[in-house]
């Protein structure tokens, strides 16, 4: 009889993922801790940075923790996907027509000038020169999942401060497209200036951008309504992720990013009939996967660190939320709301978001940030992100 071998590390870790989302988020819950940050700082406690470096000395920690990122890097590269794939379906393009003031004027401008503003104090004092911008434009943005949560379970979405921070978070989200494409063009080593790699960047996402979105007109449309036509939820939900996945993969193929391809696919299925429906069997997912997400996320973070560099970590922390508090409520107020709605939207807004870690991860993987100073931004994000309730309470 042939044996068969069982990668024990792929269920030791994936038995950690379903602990970490069945077990310890909902126990955290229950002492009102956000489960995104829950999420989050389970992956960086039973992560290899974190207790899963101890595994060698106590080979007991092996069934609790996560000791090879690699088991897991395909759950974390899809949780990417599906996050942008939500931040799509989430902007039909009605809604961006009818918020286009706000989110190109306002949120536009945030993500601009917190950018050149963070840019120029870094290349200051680190002497970086394009990195600098990679990094400016990665700190410049915020937490979409941990800031519409807030605003959500205190029905303030609808509120002006509510309108003010999703603008914000919208004009962000649609930047991190042209941001992937930017670091990309950097990472190929051109030659041309900075500005020139941004004009580019911002070209080939049009470009890129509209040849899916035709290509996935003329064929999303039948063939969600020949699935409909079944009126079986399995074939839907089938559909849905092969649609999701598919366009990634066909987006990497053409050497963009799936991240870009679920984008797309989610613009594509906010236009159609079909959104409600869609909404509805997805959402049962949205929570895990943003989960699974962050998780992942976590545990790139090196707590380590803090330690080597404390006072160099402190002053960045009260620097970064500073600089941002004080340009978001400028912005805010500029655009007629009152003072209380761009205190709290300033404040929501001011950490740093989800998005840095792809960024930034991206920008070190092609050699453009040195392996530490990603560290440091990385760990100086998550400690911001992590604070982003403490400051809602204020």
């Amino acid at each position: 009889m042939a044996s068969t071998s069982i990668n024990l590390d792929a269920y030791s870790d994936a038995l950690v993922l379903l602990g970490t989302a069945g077990v310890l988020v909902p126990v955290l819950r229950k002492v009102r801790l956000n489960p995104i940050v829950a999420y989050f700082g389970a992956g960086a406690l039973l992560g290899p940075r974190g207790v899963g470096s101890f595994v060698d000395s106590l080979p007991q920690l092996y069934w609790v923790t996560i000791t090879d990122p690699g088991n897991i890097a395909g759950i974390s590269d899809l949780g990417v996907v599906f996050l942008l794939f939500l931040i799509g379906l989430e902007l039909p393009f009605n809604r961006l027509l009818a918020m286009r003031r706000l989110i190109f004027g306002l949120g536009g401008l945030q993500v601009l000038l917190t950018t050149i503003v963070i840019s120029g104090a870094v290349a200051g004092l680190a002497g970086l020169d394009s990195a600098a911008v990679v990094v400016g434009a990665c700190l410049s943005l915020s937490s979409t999942a941990i800031v519409l949560e807030l605003l959500s379970s205190r029905g303030r979405v609808t509120a002006n401060t509510g309108r003010a921070s999703f603008a914000i978070l919208l004009a962000q989200d649609l930047a991190v497209v042209p941001l992937l494409f930017f670091i990309s063009t950097l990472g190929a080593n051109t030659g041309a200036a900075v500005f020139v790699d941004l004009a580019r960047a911002l070209v080939e996402a049009a470009i890129a951008v509209a040849v899916i979105a035709v290509v996935g007109r003329v064929l999303v449309r039948p063939l969600f309504r020949l699935v409909a036509a079944t009126h079986s939820a399995e074939l839907f939900i089938a559909t849905v992720l092969f649609v999701i996945v598919g366009s990634g993969v066909v987006a990497q193929q053409a050497g963009l990013s799936m991240a870009l391809g679920a984008f797309v696919s989610g613009l594509l299925l906010a236009e159609t009939e079909y959104t409600k429906a869609l909404e509805s069997h997805i959402e049962p997912f949205k929570g895990l996967l943003l989960g699974l997400f962050f998780f992942s996320v976590g545990m790139t973070i090196d707590a380590r660190e803090i330690a080597r560099e404390p006072l160099w970590m402190l002053a960045a922390i009260a620097a970064l939320l500073v600089v941002k508090f004080a340009i978001a409520a400028a912005l805010v107020r500029a655009f007629r709301f009152n003072w209380r709605a761009a205190v709290e939207a300033a404040a929501l807004l001011a950490p740093g978001g989800e998005f840095a870690f792809v960024g930034v991860g991206t920008a070190a993987a092609l050699g453009l940030v040195e392996p530490r100073t990603a560290s440091f931004v990385l760990v100086l994000t998550a400690i911001t992100m992590v604070l982003t309730p403490m400051l809602a309470l204020l």
